[in-house]
């Protein structure tokens, strides 16, 4: 797969916030690409954010849908993958707006 479509985004939530936050923590949350595993998420944090990665855990959060009409559903928020990373302690903080292109 190529690395530069594997990170999609982060993720800005309270929890996420708090958890980026957290010293002895500093895990960070993202959206990744459907196709992407671990392997390839640390590759592209490596190369492209200089991210020294300690652990990886990768998960799908489900679609929210309600019920509307007869029968039918509406979907809210479409399906996911979501990746939180664990940055070592000897790495930087990560910054996904410094995107590096060598």
């Amino acid at each position: 797969m190529d690395l530069s479509h594997v990170i999609l985004g982060p993720i800005v939530t309270e929890k996420a916030e708090r958890l980026k936050a957290d010293a002895d923590n500093r895990t960070y949350s993202m959206r990744v690409s459907a196709e992407a595993n671990k392997i390839d998420i640390k590759n592209a944090l490596k190369k492209f954010y200089d991210l020294d990665v300690r652990s990886v855990r990768v998960m799908w959060v489900r679609p929210k849908a309600t019920p509307f009409g007869r029968g039918q559903l509406r979907e809210k928020r479409h399906a996911y993958k979501k990746a939180l990373v664990t940055a070592s302690e000897k790495s930087k903080a990560l910054d996904l707006a410094s995107f590096k292109t060598t």
